[in-house]
Parts: structure tokens; sequence; C-alpha cells
């Protein structure tokens, strides 16, 4: 081979190399600035001047660097992520709870990490959190409200902060006061004149499910109004819809509490197809507001829980136990949304 084909081989195997990665040093380069400035606008440092701030921010985003996550945590022994553990998070209010936590934390500096329990056995629970703590999770929030996982996690030593989305009045927790809003939903059934209400529960073992019957069982108390077993459902449309089948052949109520809108939507369907008008016979009452919830037929009253705050306030909490403060949130009390499902009872 001759000299010059030679550098011509070397030529092509340079320029076939891939470009190196830009890191903070280019950065910082590029801005005129310390590495260590370009470090504190990253980390969101308030021990720099707003100018120098809005000028660095122009150039990362125009040389369009995004930090190495594994680099900075081994150089800050600090992975800025928080692990998630969550169950069912196909269903709206897991789902949605984790979007907002996400959101929330992203505009905190932090990233999440999410572990997917696929049952509520202890074995899966602990190796769900030991996975969590294997990527070097900085904190752990669950999104988990069956009671078996929340006693799981209760019980285990953990070193990093948890925050539980759970009942009202457990230490680190962050709720919704689902009594309160099923409380409300059985109380605006009851000033329109029902005596007569049925209430179609969730999963027994999940601790919403169990403080929406203790609501309803409660307003019905406090009004001297007849206690009726709750139906125990699964928060399906389909189960809303057998139910609606079975209740609706020998109808002695005229209204219905739901526990989810999903349930609701299934009963609604049932009511249609036996010929049962809403609200005219009968008057249903769902929880959580859904997006589809105002476009059912008719548009569904329902109880409404704010995720959004709910995600700011479970990020406040971890972040103050991160500082070694405690934090105490009240928690969050949902919203009635009346709507045309809901209206006096008929002659009964």
């Amino acid at each position: 081979m001759s000299s010059t084909e030679m550098r011509t081989e070397v030529r092509v195997a340079v320029d076939s190399e891939p470009p190196r990665a830009l890191n903070i040093r280019d950065v910082a380069r590029e801005a005129g600035v310390s590495y260590q400035t370009v470090s504190r606008v990253l980390n969101g440092s308030d021990r720099i001047r707003e100018t120098t701030r809005e000028h660095v921010q122009s150039v990362i985003d125009r040389l369009g660097y995004r930090p190495n996550p594994v680099a900075r945590a081994l150089s800050t022994n600090r992975s800025r992520t928080i692990g998630v553990l969550t169950a069912q998070s196909v269903l709206y209010g897991p789902a949605t709870a984790i979007t907002a936590i996400e959101f929330a934390a992203r505009d905190a500096g932090y990233r999440l990490s999410i572990a997917n329990l696929r049952s509520s056995d202890p074995t899966a629970v602990r190796a769900s959190i030991d996975d969590l703590l294997s990527h070097a999770v900085e904190a752990i929030i669950v999104i988990a409200p069956q009671q078996q996982v929340l006693t799981e996690v209760g019980d285990m030593s953990v070193d990093v902060p948890i925050v539980a989305l759970g009942p009202s009045g457990e230490r680190h927790s962050m709720a919704m006061d689902q009594i309160a809003g099923a409380r409300a939903a059985v109380g605006h059934l009851a000033d329109l004149g029902h005596e007569f209400i049925v209430h179609l529960a969730g999963p027994q073992d999940w601790t919403e499910a169990e403080a929406r019957m203790v609501g309803y069982l409660r307003e019905l108390d406090a009004r001297d109004l007849r206690v009726r077993a709750p139906l125990l459902g699964d928060w399906t449309s389909q189960f809303g819809y057998e139910a609606g089948r079975s209740l609706l052949r020998m109808p002695d109520f005229t209204a219905v509490f739901a526990g989810n809108d999903s349930m609701a939507l299934g009963f609604l369907h049932a009511c249609r197809e036996l010929g049962v008008r809403v609200p005219e016979d009968i008057s249903v009452v769902g929880f959580d507001d859904i997006p589809d919830a105002a476009h059912f037929f008719p548009p569904l009253t329902t109880v409404r829980q704010d995720f959004g705050e709910l995600g700011r306030r479970t990020i406040r909490m971890l972040l103050a136990q991160l500082q070694g403060e405690e934090l105490a949130q009240e928690p969050l009390v949902p919203q009635l949304i009346v709507r045309s499902s809901t209206a006096a009872p008929r002659a009964f």
C-alpha cells in the first residue's frame, strides 16, 4: 500500500468517528463563563445574577446541551431522582396523580423513576422498593392505595424519605379527604329530597373505596336516612352496568352514588337499556370528574379531585423531608360538581 493510500485510509477512519458529546466545559467556553457558573444554572442555584442565568440558559438551549444524569450523580452524590411505587396506574386517579407529581418534580429539578407493582404481595412490594433504591433515588412516593401495600411499606426500614398518597391523618402522607367528598355527594342528593340512596363502592382493599363508603354511611346517619349495604365493585364500567341491570329490575331507591365515574357510566348505560330516565326516575352521582364526565348522557354530577395541587403538595412535603424538616399538609377537600344527572326525586 502506498503512503498516499495509507493517509487516505487513516483520514477516512478519523472522519467516521462519531462526534464527541457536548460537555459542561463546552457550554462554559461558548458562554464565556466558568464551568462552575454553568453548573449553578443547571442546578437552579440562587447564587447567580438573573442576567447571567438567562445568558447561560440561552447558550444551553442554542447548543442543545443535555447534562448526563449519571455523571451529575457521581459528581454531586445526588441523583435528583424520586422513586414512585405504584399499582393499578392505568386507572384515572393513580395515572393522573403520577402525571401531576412528575410535573411538580420537574419544576423542582427532579425526575421520576417508576416501579409498577405486579401484585400487593409483600415479596413484590419489597422487591419493587429495592429496585427503586438500586437506582439511587433520593426519596420515594407511594401511589398504591391498597391497605396491604401501605402496611408493608410502613413496616420496611428505608433510609430515604417516603410519602404515601393514602388515608388522611397518617404521618408522612398526602391525602384527598375522600370522606368529605363522599359526604358532599350524598348530602347533595339528600338536599334534593332523596331518602333512598344506593352506593356502588370500589374494591374493599382500596383505602379510597373504604373512605368513600365511610362518607356515604356517615352522611346517611347524620341525616337519619335509611342505610343500605353498599355493593362492592371493581371500579369498572362493566360492574356499574351489571349492578344497574340487577338493581333496576325492582328499584326501591331514587338515587345512586357511584364510587367513581366509570361505574357511574356503566350504571347510566343500564338505565338507557332498561328505559329508566336520568334524572327523572333515578339521580346519579359519580366521583373523580374524569375529562369525559361532562359529556356523559346526561352530563354527570360528580366530585372533582385537584390532582395538580396534590402533586405540588406531595413534592413540597418530600423536599422538606430531604432538608430534614417536617411539613404538615392538610388533606385536600374535593369539590362537588353539579350537572344534569341529579334532580329532585319522583314520587316514590
